[in-house]
């Protein structure tokens, strides 16, 4: 059986499943130590983390997750958005019994993340949210540019042909430009077909009143670190300052790159992170 391109860039061969709602999830666990989960961001996969798992599996469990139709993980009934997968995450965690996670969390990651984070208190250690959305205000502006995304991955679900180019330039110049994701970005581009009707219903999702998830951020009282990618366009930081100045537990640091600082800047993330999970109560 010829495996899916989108399976190179989720979990190892040997992952385990675990069904939740109807939906087989690709779950990868690896190191010794308190549990991280990590939630990538849409169309990608749970080997944007591989870097990451190596470097901090000497102190922590690293529990790596398939989104649904995204690396090793079956379809789902429901459409792709942030509370869809914060209910998925509950899920996991219930079954597989891990208590009081950090989670780490890339863009619909991040803000699926959250979403759990407010809906199980006490149930959550800390909070890394690296490029997270929802806590811009969607404007008519940010409708106009989630339109445009929408069509984008449209076209990709019909198989137009100019689209693989198109996806290739947008993956290289604007989500994944520094050269340590260059592997992984190669293996999410090569997807680019397969994916695209997860990206699409996901892109739809975020113009939805529910998917602005600030009253959901300023509500929590755990410890949130920020990550952001200085040069993200996808999820400008500016746009989300004013929630995260609000909060009540928030700290911020800037990573070069374009959307995931763990993939992008692999070293100087993993020692931030440690720094971070240090300053959490036991």
């Amino acid at each position: 059986q010829k495996m899916s391109a989108r399976a190179w860039a989720g979990t190892p061969e040997d992952a385990e499943i675990v069904e939740v709602d109807g939906v087989r999830l690709a779950v990868a666990r690896s190191g010794q130590g308190p549990a991280v989960i990590c939630l990538h961001a849409i169309g990608h996969g749970a080997r944007d983390f591989e870097r990451f798992a190596k470097l901090a599996g000497r102190d922590f469990e690293i529990i790596r997750i398939d989104w649904p139709g995204q690396g090793r993980s079956g379809p789902d009934k429901e459409p792709a958005s942030a509370a869809r997968y914060a209910e998925l995450l509950s899920g996991v965690i219930e079954k597989l019994r891990i208590e009081r996670p950090i989670l780490l969390g890339c863009s619909v990651g991040g803000a699926a993340a959250l979403i759990y984070a407010a809906s199980a208190p006490g149930k959550v250690r800390g909070l890394v949210a690296c490029s997270p959305g929802g806590l811009m205000e969607i404007d008519a502006k940010a409708r106009k540019a989630i339109g445009f995304m929408v069509k984008f991955f449209s076209a990709g679900e019909r198989g137009a042909r100019w689209f693989a180019p198109a996806f290739r330039a947008y993956y290289r110049f604007l989500v994944l430009p520094k050269r340590p994701a260059a592997a992984q970005r190669r293996r999410i581009v090569a997807a680019g077909y397969e994916t695209a009707p997860v990206l699409r219903a996901a892109w739809e999702s975020f113009a939805a009143p529910e998917a602005d998830i600030r009253p959901l951020a300023l509500s929590l009282d755990i410890p949130v670190w920020f990550a952001w990618a200085k040069g993200d366009r996808i999820v400008v930081l500016k746009a989300s300052l004013p929630v995260i100045k609000q909060m009540k537990n928030a700290a911020l640091t800037t990573f070069p790159g374009g959307h995931a600082p763990f993939l992008e800047r692999p070293k100087a993330f993993a020692k931030a992170f440690t720094a971070f999970a240090k300053t959490l109560p036991a």
